[in-house]
């Protein structure tokens, strides 16, 4: 059984007044709700709680958002967790179907910026996915329940007639968004299905800041010699902390990780993919640059490649790694961190000498960043110190009768 939360939310629910994105005459939309019923219903965040944790916006009801994103897994797959090596991607809910690219963690996700380009620093930041196609949580809610290779619903209208199946829900839409799940106004009422799920995702259930590393930070516990080697070397030798910060952002008291750009690390193809699509081969993954609208303005191939620095908040529960998981371990990335640019060459990720001898060529060649990976002398002392370092950023790191949190109780910060 999947489980989304350490603490689950309550299922109370009570009585509200119509709140919120009301009615409003327009040519769009009907003039009025339908009677209001006084029906116990849950608030917006408790309303995304239930959706993110319902399977029957799937095509065969087995796939909801907390399928590839649970907190067992720190939110991320946790089928993929248990086999990183056989499962880089997600399983969709018709047999036979799997993602491209790996389930990203929603942990955290609240944090990223809208997607812009940043002018001072010449370079994309923030929005949601790999590629940064979403802006905000809710505009990536909406997308994974109309993906053939995810939840597989064959268009909007489908998905809210599912959620009309439910009683809770018609009632909850009318009072919280003042909309009809049943309205044919679709454009209009699709989105509301993404905002309460965006509502639910900025919650301290999925920022719960209370590693060991917090604690440490803190002042409330000590790291071990090696993880304090590990620390030293992210912020200096090993470059970690030039994309992800174990500094707090301005404004803000805990450090995040990432710095929500863009990035090509010269990872190769992960072969495995192919081979649960059934086929030889699968199309070449330029990332960022995938985009059309990234394409049409970068028509150089600068962005190409590029994908979304991910937070490392609880990177030890959330294998693979890499946009396509060509890494199972963490062992295994920061080696490749370490000597991508001078280990030697092996035909591709398969080869029993994938990291040991050797590295694949880049799938995207171009853009590769040489300057702050790839060549960067640790010892094997030292990759062991920077792993021992990284285990520390995982989440629900004590028990809490036994250490209380460093802030006392989880903050919700933005």
């Amino acid at each position: 059984m999947l489980i989304v939360a350490r603490t689950m939310i309550a299922f109370s629910v009570f009585v509200l007044p119509l709140t919120g994105e009301t009615a409003t005459t327009s040519d769009t939309m009907p003039a009025t709700l339908p009677p209001l019923q006084n029906t116990p219903l849950p608030d917006r965040v408790k309303l995304g709680f239930l959706l993110y944790n319902d399977l029957n916006i799937s095509a065969r009801r087995n796939t909801g958002c907390v399928t590839c994103h649970a907190h067992s897994a720190g939110f991320a797959d946790p089928r993929s967790a248990a086999d990183p090596v056989n499962m880089p991607v997600s399983p969709g809910s018709e047999p036979g179907k799997f993602g491209t690219r790996n389930a990203q963690t929603a942990a955290y996700a609240t944090f990223s910026p809208p997607f812009h380009w940043d002018e001072q620093n010449q370079t994309y930041v923030g929005g949601q996915f790999w590629d940064g196609r979403a802006n905000s949580l809710k505009d990536q809610a909406i997308g994974p329940p109309l993906n053939p290779l995810e939840m597989a619903m064959p268009n909007k209208e489908a998905v809210l007639a599912r959620l009309a199946e439910n009683p809770v829900y018609l009632e909850a839409f009318r009072r919280l968004y003042g909309v009809d799940l049943k309205w044919p106004q679709v454009e209009m009422v699709y989105p509301k299905f993404g905002a309460a799920i965006g509502s639910f995702e900025p919650t301290d259930e999925f920022a719960e800041f209370n590693s060991k590393y917090d604690y440490y930070v803190a002042s409330k516990i000590d790291l071990t010699p090696q993880e304090q080697l590990g620390l030293q070397l992210f912020n200096g030798k090993a470059k970690c902390s030039n994309c992800h910060s174990s500094k707090p952002p301005a404004n803000y008291p805990h450090a995040l990780f990432t710095d929500f750009t863009y990035d090509n690390l010269g990872l190769p193809v992960n072969p495995r993919i192919a081979v649960l699509h059934g086929v030889v081969s699968l199309p070449l993954d330029l990332g960022l640059g995938g985009r059309p609208e990234i394409a049409a303005k970068h028509p150089d191939g600068s962005q190409n490649g590029k994908f979304k620095v991910p937070t490392l908040r609880n990177i030890e529960i959330t294998p693979p790694y890499g946009h396509n998981g060509v890494f199972a371990t963490l062992e295994q990335i920061v080696h490749f961190y370490n000597t991508r640019d001078t280990l030697g060459e092996v035909p591709d990720a398969t080869d029993p000498n994938f990291g040991i001898t050797g590295w694949p060529k880049p799938e995207v060649p171009k853009n590769v960043n040489r300057a702050e990976l790839g060549n960067l002398g640790l010892t094997d002392e030292e990759e062991a110190a920077v792993v021992a370092f990284l285990k520390t950023l995982t989440d629900d790191a004590f028990d809490e009768k036994d250490l209380e949190h460093p802030e006392g109780q989880a903050p919700l910060r933005r």
